[in-house]
């Protein structure tokens, strides 16, 4: 029996991924966490490290995050922990979290709540990978926002193919060829009604805007978002690594010295004000462009004054120092 080329093509990308990991990481009987939102992208991911781990004796916990922001999220869950063990993963773990979206918007809100338990579930099991269904459809739904939003490189950069624990195996896979290898392998995949509710902007590009370029631009749009966030990201990391190395040199005490900001490119400064931000205590999601703006204009030579930054942070410039401080409360 020929095997299923949807079927085959998430498989290829599961194996790649867990072949790149270095010699020694993924030993026989090593933990590979998988999420699970019991949809068709992660239940295909879910179904194709099973296969893959056989070879390698690797062992699969799947993983599923119940956010309970909709009716019945905890019976859901259940059946997602039981579609999990019916497919055969060898342990599974249901997490529920508390979504606090205050300043940041929900979804925001409950991807860091998501990511900080799967780094949880992976700590406890011991594993150096945590695997992520994101497909190439939602890569170019990611580049395409933050065109929308001049949210800069690093947005339009996409999301990165791996980080810390987590790998995104399915990036050069579409959405539905995950679909088509649920419906092959006889797997009843879960549609989350937050994915066609027009309240959320990222269900908007999903159903009308990348659907209307598709129609007005010609097919291919979506692969040409995606494939402009693999070429950007080399150069976002790259600047990202000399931003670090010039934060180093230009930290001091409590905050960086000027004069070594000074003979930075402005791509460079602008990301070193950044890292001592958040070093300071600023929130990344709460840290815009808008505050760095502000940085950039108090380290200009002859300038003074101060910013007052997310988290109750306050930066301000001293002489030849950019001092950052926690906020006096008034009483």
């Amino acid at each position: 029996m020929t095997l299923d080329a949807a079927v085959a093509a998430v498989r290829l990308a599961v194996r790649r991924t867990l072949a790149a990991e270095p010699d020694g990481v993924l030993e026989p009987g090593t933990n590979v966490v998988v999420a699970c939102s019991g949809g068709a992208d992660s239940l295909a991911l879910l179904a194709a490290t099973l296969f893959e781990a056989r070879r390698p004796g690797l062992r699969v916990v799947g993983c599923v995050v119940d956010h309970g922001l909709q009716d019945g999220s905890a019976e859901h869950t259940a059946r997602v922990v039981a579609r999990m063990a019916a497919v055969g993963a060898d342990e599974t773990v249901s997490s529920r979290v508390v979504v606090e979206g205050a300043g940041r918007g929900v979804e925001a809100a409950a991807r860091e709540a998501r990511y900080a338990v799967l780094e949880q579930v992976a700590t406890a099991f011991q594993a150096p990978v945590v695997l992520l269904g994101h497909t190439l459809d939602d890569q170019a739904e990611t580049v395409l926002l933050g065109l929308t939003r001049g949210a800069g490189g690093r947005s339009i950069a996409g999301m990165r193919s791996g980080f810390g624990p987590f790998r995104r195996p399915l990036l050069d896979v579409r959405r539905a060829q995950t679909e088509a290898a649920c419906a092959a392998e006889d797997l009843e995949p879960w549609h989350d009604p937050h994915n066609a509710d027009p309240r959320f902007t990222r269900s908007r590009v999903r159903h009308t805007v990348l659907p209307l370029l598709e129609t007005e631009l010609g097919p291919g749009v979506a692969e040409t978002l995606a494939r402009t966030a693999a070429l950007l990201r080399p150069d976002m990391e790259a600047l990202d690594d000399a931003a670090d190395l010039a934060f180093l040199e230009a930290r001091v005490d409590d905050g960086l010295s000027v004069p070594a900001l000074t003979g930075s490119a402005p791509a460079i400064r602008s990301r070193v004000l950044r890292l001592a931000a958040l070093a300071a205590g600023s929130p990344s999601a709460e840290l815009f462009h808008v505050h760095v703006t502000a940085l950039e204009a108090v380290v200009r030579p002859g300038a003074r004054g101060q910013v007052q930054l997310p988290g109750r942070v306050t930066a301000e410039r001293d002489g030849d120092r950019l001092r950052f401080r926690p906020t006096a409360v008034e009483s």
